[in-house]
């Protein structure tokens, strides 16, 4: 089949996030000027560039407490600071329980059960059993088109691995499966690797 977005799919469910996928989690946290921690996942989410790194993430909603967007972005834009907690198979359930539609004074490390540590590089909390965290300083954030779509860019500053994730001096996926985002209500884990040499090489 063949459809134009602007006309509609006709089908029961949109296909564009299933099209699009697997997409990498980026589990969010911020803290806003008011010194309340904020923990929320988006899937929009990927590095963008090496050096120096740089990740990326988009809001596609608002909420009617943050008026244009929701706590993650309006946080960033009075600290100018965030950290992307990496989500493993094993937390897939806090990531979830993070990810409602709590008021902006909720704390969702709380309401998830997870332990806080503190960055070493920005003013922000960061899921302290994550295996890896990059802590992130603002660079911009652009307005997409439609309504409360923002991207949100961050130079890393920081960047933290748990010691039993590191094989061989290299960071193991598979020691921790990192949970990814597919269609729908659907999820996947990656569970398997394989290498790939360039042409050339």
């Amino acid at each position: 089949m063949f459809y134009k977005p602007q006309d509609g799919h006709g089908l029961p469910h949109n296909p564009f996030n299933a099209i699009v996928t697997p997409r990498p989690i980026g589990w969010i946290s911020t803290r806003g000027a008011d010194g309340r921690d904020n923990l929320a996942p988006y899937s929009f989410f990927n590095a963008v560039a090496y050096v120096p790194p740089q990740v990326m993430f988009a809001s596609t909603g608002a909420k009617e407490d943050r008026g244009d967007t929701k706590d993650s972005v309006a946080n960033i834009r009075e600290t100018g600071v965030f950290c992307v907690n990496i989500v493993e198979y094993a937390m897939c359930d806090a990531m979830n329980q993070s990810s409602g539609p709590w008021d902006k004074d909720t704390d969702e490390f709380e309401k998830a059960g997870l332990t806080k540590a503190e960055c070493e590089t920005i003013a922000c909390a960061r899921v302290a059993a994550a295996p890896a965290n990059l802590e992130c300083k603002l660079t911009q954030i652009v307005q997409l088109p439609g309504e409360a779509n923002f991207t949100v860019f961050g130079e890393v500053t920081g960047v933290h691995m748990r010691d039993d994730c590191l094989k061989d001096g290299r960071f193991d996926v598979l020691s921790f499966n990192p949970l990814s985002r597919m269609g729908y209500r659907d999820y996947t884990v990656v569970r398997e690797a394989f290498s790939l040499k360039r042409p050339g090489e």
